[in-house]
């Protein structure tokens, strides 16, 4: 692409101390736009700033809108690197799809990426645990009142340096097993990234919170019987000597880049990891039996998020000793090695900033 850059004249002060997520943004965005007639267009780096939209842009009545987050390291090295960047880009076509959003091609979403990640280098934090949160968006800005898809989009990529997505960081979080509130439904859109997944999740999970509990356990729509997400991640259990998680079958479930970075290294080490099927009243029959070792969320916010009780109406389910597992603790320590140059990059999953090529094959979507 040919990406016009117009720098900033006031440059925004770094945040110091405690990052928090997603509370302060870089100086610059990406963005283009789409046209039915024209196709995608005037790819631009530009200062951070307000955006204009029309009052009946379609994006803000029928949520014509999808996101992908992504990270940005600093090694130990001081290289940056993105990791598994080319899966973002495949779940966000996915997802476009079906949103009925037009394609952006997954080299363009790259470049994109890359080229503002490399604008604000200097944003990607030093501090261990520290990243910059990459946020690749696209939204429809047709004004017009009609349900149909919108002829008109923007691109955008905008960037924020976060530390840890939980204010307790990695300590064990407290999860609430929601037995009556629905965030996605099979023929749903549950798989998608998009905006209205998340919307669906919000009044549930405040009232997990006003409970005591960090998040939300959520159940399947048709029975509520059988796990799907935690919060806004994937769920792993350890059970017996199966480490499980729920299958992909359903089209509930997101897709999540951490997930499939999980159940790859955990099977490279022999481990017994099932995709299936999971009834909460088999994760309270194993509690009762003593062989609920484990339970952890994944994601790219958090990474690894182990879960220290599960909390029902009739009381609260201690997670093994209620502390971080060795599994949790072994990959999140793995994974973020991985992220920061540390351990050698065996899968090709990392790619450095400013590299025109993927750092291995492995770069193509599986």
């Amino acid at each position: 692409m040919q990406i016009e850059v117009s720098e900033t004249q006031t440059p925004r002060q770094k945040p110091v101390g405690d990052l928090g997520f997603g509370r302060v943004f870089s100086d610059h965005v990406f963005r283009m736009d789409y046209e039915e007639a024209r196709g995608w267009y005037d790819a631009r780096i530009e200062p951070y700033a307000p955006i204009e939209l029309d009052p009946a842009a379609s994006s803000l009545h029928y949520a014509q809108a999808v996101f992908e987050g992504l990270k940005a390291f600093r090694g130990v090295d001081n290289v940056i690197r993105l990791f598994r960047p080319d899966r973002h880009a495949d779940r966000f076509q996915q997802s476009c799809d079906r949103m009925c959003i037009p394609r952006l091609p997954e080299g363009a979403f790259l470049e994109a990426v890359e080229h503002a990640v490399a604008q604000d280098h200097e944003w990607v934090p030093t501090e261990e645990g520290a990243a910059l949160y990459v946020r690749p968006f696209v939204f429809a800005t047709e004004a017009f009142l009609g349900v149909r898809p919108a002829k008109k989009y923007s691109f955008m990529v905008l960037m924020s340096p976060v530390g840890a997505y939980y204010a307790k960081g990695f300590a064990p979080v407290r999860i609430w097993v929601e037995r009556h509130a629905v965030r996605a439904a099979r023929g749903g859109v549950g798989a998608s990234k998009t905006a209205a997944n998340y919307a669906a999740s919000l009044h549930a999970a405040t009232a997990a919170k006003a409970r005591g509990y960090d998040q939300v356990l959520w159940t399947d729509a048709e029975e509520h019987r059988f796990v799907e997400e935690v919060g806004t991640m994937n769920i792993f259990l350890h059970l017996g000597d199966e480490i499980v998680t729920p299958s992909l079958d359903s089209g509930t479930i997101l897709p999540g880049v951490t997930r499939d970075s999980v159940i790859r290294l955990l099977r490279e080490r022999g481990e017994n990891v099932v995709e299936r099927r999971i009834d909460i009243d088999e994760v309270i029959e194993a509690h009762r039996k003593g062989t609920l070792r484990e339970v952890f969320g994944t994601g790219t916010a958090a990474v690894v998020s182990p879960v220290a009780e599960l909390g029902f109406d009739d009381g609260d389910l201690t997670v093994g000793d209620g502390g971080v597992g060795p599994l949790a603790r072994g990959l999140f320590d793995e994974i973020v090695a991985l992220q920061r140059g540390e351990a050698e990059d065996r899968w090709g999953w990392t790619r450095v900033v400013g590299s025109a090529a993927p750092s291995s094959p492995d770069a193509t979507p599986s």
